[in-house]
This record gives structure tokens, C-alpha cells and sequence, in this order.
């Protein structure tokens, strides 16, 4: 691997006695850095304040990154001989892809995405990878002016979706408000939801990222697809982010299940519902070879009675969910491309990928779209359009201190009150709301 992957914009070198090698200095800064730790405030599904026990945007990255250091080890052992394998990534690499990889994520989840797009339509839109890039590479505080000033190779990995937003988003979708409403304001969901991409902004940093791509790799990385009428979605992704994102894919299935479960959300017989014998054939498969005088003559009911079952039984066969997905991810080669970190691409098997979906639509349909659920990311939503136009109704009055004078120094750029907003936690929001809005709450003795 060219030594141009480790490069930093900055031209920052390390001190001749550091003995860290440059993923490992990468890795320190994210997990020092102030935005991972606001994702401990940051919801991943269940809303913050409803139990100290579910997981949080923190955590969630936390297991992230877990699973993606197992995947790099499984694909070490099981391709021994493959040209991609002197190409995986070092542990300390994929773990600061996997902590960083939700780091632009706003308060109140995909509602806070949905919510800033609409408050940045007509001026370059919002979406939380974008948001992800942006943050590593200008607005943290490790550098001048290149944020924590990461190795290209960390932020290639980091950065999903390789397209601008003026290449993906589709000119017809135009985020508005829901025209069945007459005395509130309600966003239309559909046309509020962002495309996959980075920000055009970030253009000068995605050119520095894929310089040491040859100009046919490059224009093909960045390459999208899309039916007329919607957004484009960006077709590649590094290596190493393939293998950071199986294993957020990975972490929601199941991880967020689990939670669903505990929380009562899904019931047994959603899941009998949802998830047929012949979604997991191939997991049940695995549980009686490996397991036969465990599993009994029914291993679809074994399986169902023991994720339903104690929490012991539970957590056993989450991680067992979790070994069946990790061990079963493949390298495909794609020969379209030079550069080995975009030439080789981890993919989980067919089998095993219909299963995950299966299981991420059940989270996807029985929580997320869960009236419950909605009731709140339908108020984080509202109160996240509420306190983004009042800080730019009057920003000089409304800003604190030093976001006014990023204001200033931006020209009256209203990307720095996105921001602003998008770095808060959700308690955080939710006690700006309050102050601006709530008559009866607020000091001048709060921090801003």
C-alpha cells in the first residue's frame, strides 16, 4: 500500500519517539474527540430518558467497531492466500472507522436528519454521513482547519457515500411541508428524506481523499444509480468501509432486536409472524449440526423460545446470531478498479444477507414504525425545525458566543448553524427548546 494513504491534509508528522503507528493516532483522536462523546446523549432507536439500560448512538459504535475487528481476524483466517488479504485493515483502523462512523448523526436520530434537510433545502441539504465527514475533517478541534486531521485512509473508510449532493439529489424532490395540514406544520416525510451523499462543500476534502486514485478509478468510485423521479444512490465503497458497514448492519439486526425484545416491543409472535423457518433455514441449519441434543426436533422453536425466553438464553443466542453473520462475510473483487482499497469489497453471503434483512425490516417495521416511537421522533422533529429557525431568525442575539462568531467568519453561512444544531445531544436540544419556547423555563444562568 502507497505510504499516500497515510498521509494527513495538514502535512502533520509524528514525533520521531512515537511509538503509535498513524491508525492508532487516528484512533486516539476520535475516542478523545468531544463529538463521540456527545453520542452517548445521542438516540439509537429507543429514546434517551426511557431506560439507562438500551443502547445509545455511544454504545451502538462501540459494538460497531467490536464486530468489525472480528471480521477483519475471520477474513484474515479464512483467505490466507488472497491478494486482498495484505489490504485489510489494521485493528486500530477499523475500530476508529466504527467509532466515527455515526458521529454526524443529529439529535433525535433519522426524525433530526429528516428535520435539518428541510432546514437546509435550497442550500445543500443535510444527512448525518455527510455530516460524519464534515465533522472529522473541518470542524473538530484537533487542527486549524482540517478538524481531527485523520489519514486519507480513515477518512476514505468513514466516508460512505463517494457522490456530492448536487450529482444524487434529484431536482424533483423538493423538502416541503405536509400539505394535509392546515393549523400546524408538519413535514412531508417523503420529500424530507436526504439522499445518500457528502456535502458539496466537502468537495476540496474528497478530492484530497481520492487523490492517489488513477482518474478512471476515481470518476467510477463516484459513480451513482437511480430511477427518474428520485434520489441517486452512490454505487461503491471502500474496503474497509464495506467491512465497517456490514457490521453496523450486522449490529442493528441484531443488536437492536435484542433491545426490542427486552423492551417488549417485538413479541414472540411478531417474530413467528415475520421471520418464517424459511428466512433462518440457513442459521437453523448451523444449530443442529453444531447443537443437535440442544436443539430437539423442532430448531425453529428452539431458536424463537430461547430469544423470547430468560435474558442468559437470550444473550446466548444473540452472540451465536452475531458468530453466524460474522464468519459467513465474503471478499468479492471488483474489476472495474485498480487501487486494491477499492478494488476488494466485503459482502456477506446470499443466505445469510436475506436472513439479516429479514431481520432488520422486523426492527425497521415493529420499532422504528412503532406508534410509539413515532409519537416522539415526530416531536424531536418538530422541535428541531423550531430551534434551527429561531437561531437564524436572529442569529447575533440567539447564537452563543462562538457559534455567532463561526457565523461571522463563514460570511452569514447557514451551514454553521446546521451545525451548531446537529452537534447537540438530545437533552441537550430539548433544553434549547425549552429555554426559546417554554415560558416558564430557562435561566440566565444556563450555559449555552
Amino acid at each position: 500500500m502507497t505510504n499516500r494513504w497515510v498521509e494527513r491534509q495538514s502535512g502533520w508528522k509524528q514525533h520521531a519517539d512515537d511509538a503509535r503507528d498513524p491508525f492508532d493516532v487516528d484512533y486516539a483522536r476520535i475516542v478523545h474527540s468531544g463529538s463521540f462523546r456527545r453520542l452517548q446523549g445521542k438516540t439509537q432507536i429507543l429514546t434517551l430518558g426511557d431506560s439507562d439500560f438500551y443502547r445509545t448512538r455511544l454504545t451502538h459504535s462501540l459494538e460497531v467497531a467490536q464486530i468489525a475487528g472480528s471480521v477483519v481476524r475471520q477474513l484474515a483466517g479464512k483467505y490466507p492466500n488472497h491478494p486482498a488479504r495484505d489490504f485489510l485493515p489494521l485493528l486500530s483502523l477499523i475500530q476508529a472507522a466504527g467509532f466515527s462512523h455515526d458521529l454526524g448523526h443529529p439529535p433525535f436520530g433519522h426524525g433530526g436528519e429528516v428535520a435539518l434537510n428541510y432546514c437546509m433545502r435550497g442550500v445543500g441539504g443535510f444527512e448525518g454521513n455527510a455530516h460524519t465527514l464534515r465533522l472529522l475533517s473541518r470542524l473538530e478541534n484537533f487542527s486549524e482547519q482540517h478538524g481531527s486531521d485523520l489519514t486519507r485512509r480513515v477518512l476514505l473508510a468513514v466516508m460512505k457515500y463517494p457522490a456530492p449532493f448536487s450529482a444524487v439529489a434529484s431536482p424533483e424532490i423538493v423538502p416541503r411541508l405536509d400539505d394535509a395540514a392546515t393549523s400546524i406544520r408538519i413535514l412531508d416525510q417523503k420529500s424530507c428524506r436526504p439522499p445518500k451523499c457528502y456535502f458539496d462543500v466537502e468537495r476540496d476534502v474528497v478530492d484530497w481523499i481520492l487523490q492517489p486514485l488513477d482518474a478512471a478509478d476515481r470518476t467510477s468510485f463516484q459513480s451513482s444509480a437511480g430511477e427518474p423521479g428520485q434520489h441517486r444512490r452512490p454505487i461503491h465503497k471502500s474496503f474497509d468501509c464495506s467491512i465497517m458497514d456490514l457490521s453496523d448492519d450486522i449490529a442493528y439486526g441484531v443488536h437492536d432486536l435484542e433491545d426490542a425484545i427486552a423492551l417488549g416491543l417485538i413479541r414472540e409472535m411478531d417474530f413467528r409472524d415475520f421471520v418464517k423457518d424459511a428466512d433462518c433455514a440457513v442459521f437453523l441449519d448451523l444449530l443442529k449440526q453444531r447443537y443437535p441434543s440442544e436443539c430437539g426436533n423442532n430448531v425453529y422453536d428452539h431458536f424463537v423460545s430461547n430469544i423470547f425466553g430468560r435474558s442468559k438464553e437470550r444473550k446466548h443466542f444473540i452472540s451465536r446470531l452475531v458468530h453466524h453473520f460474522v464468519t459467513n462475510i465474503e471478499i468479492e473483487t471488483i474489476d472495474l478498479f485498480n487501487e486494491p482499497l477499492i478494488r476488494y469489497r466485503a459482502v456477506i453471503a446470499s443466505q445469510q444477507a436475506h436472513f439479516l434483512s429479514t431481520l432488520k425490516r422486523l426492527v425497521v417495521q415493529k420499532v422504528i414504525r412503532n406508534p410509539s416511537v413515532q409519537h416522539l421522533e415526530f416531536k424531536g422533529q418538530k422541535m428541531v425545525v423550531s430551534v434551527f429557525e429561531a437561531l437564524l431568525s436572529d442569529p447575533p442575539s440567539l447564537l452563543p458566543e462562538d457559534a455567532h462568531r463561526l457565523y461571522e467568519q463563514s460570511e452569514h453561512d447557514v451551514r454553521v448553524i446546521c451545525d451548531f444544531v446537529a452537534g447537540m445531544t438530545d437533552a441537550f436540544l430539548l433544553k434549547t427548546y425549552d429555554r426559546l419556547f417554554s415560558p416558564r423555563m430557562g435561566s440566565v444562568f444556563d450555559k449555552l
